[in-house]
């Protein structure tokens, strides 16, 4: 599956380049960057800026692992830019209204899920092995994934959880608003005898799910 000079290739290029920055500059050019609340007013750049940070190489990897997992499959049904859309628009959504409840947050995490929402949607019963071991649906992973940020939220343990669900509840509209779009396409195409050039390039720019 080639992924060269696509959106995951650009999202993953920018979160490594981000890390290595972090490590060579220190926490000078990390505070310049990250999610403030206190600055989000003030120092806007922030909001996209927080979403290709992360705080520890796990958290990296980690993040790095589910894009390039989920979103090579997402980038196949929907095309690059409403990938990269969906990922740099929920990042932004999530880090403003998450920045009420948190003091600093930053990671890819809230970008991640709304991909994952996508997925949901388009593809719920795509099959996979939770924590590396359960195999189970993509819906089902969704709801154990959802309930985890609930309990965080609870009880809170230095994860930015809100800002978690706020990305997959974009996601998840998102993939019901290209859903629906689906249907409206295939309505009208089922009315037609045959489809023209113009009918199937409307399609294409709309979206490849």
């Amino acid at each position: 599956m080639k992924i060269s000079k696509s959106a995951v290739t650009y999202i993953l290029f920018a979160i490594l380049a981000f890390f290595m920055l972090q490590l060579a500059l220190g926490e000078t050019f990390t505070s310049l960057l990250l999610l403030n609340s206190e600055k989000v007013l003030t120092w806007p750049w922030i909001l996209l800026t927080h979403m290709f940070l992360h705080g520890s190489l796990n958290h990296l990897l980690f993040n790095a692992y589910g894009i390039f997992l989920f979103g090579t499959i997402l980038e196949e049904r929907i095309g690059s830019k409403r990938l990269l859309l969906i990922y740099i628009v929920s990042g932004i959504i999530a880090g403003f209204f998450s920045s009420f409840f948190y003091h600093y947050s930053l990671g890819a995490s809230a970008g991640l899920m709304a991909l994952i929402g996508v997925l949901i949607v388009l593809m719920p019963n795509l099959q996979l092995l939770l924590f590396f071991f359960v195999p189970m649906p993509l819906w089902m992973a969704g709801i154990i994934w959802a309930a985890i940020d609930v309990f965080g939220i609870l009880f809170p343990g230095g994860v930015a959880n809100i800002a978690h669900l706020i990305g997959l509840g974009i996601g998840i509209a998102y993939g019901l608003y290209l859903k629906g779009k689906k249907n409206e396409y295939m309505k009208r195409f089922a009315a037609k005898s045959h489809l023209d050039k113009g009918d199937i390039e409307d399609y294409i720019k709309t979206g490849r799910i």
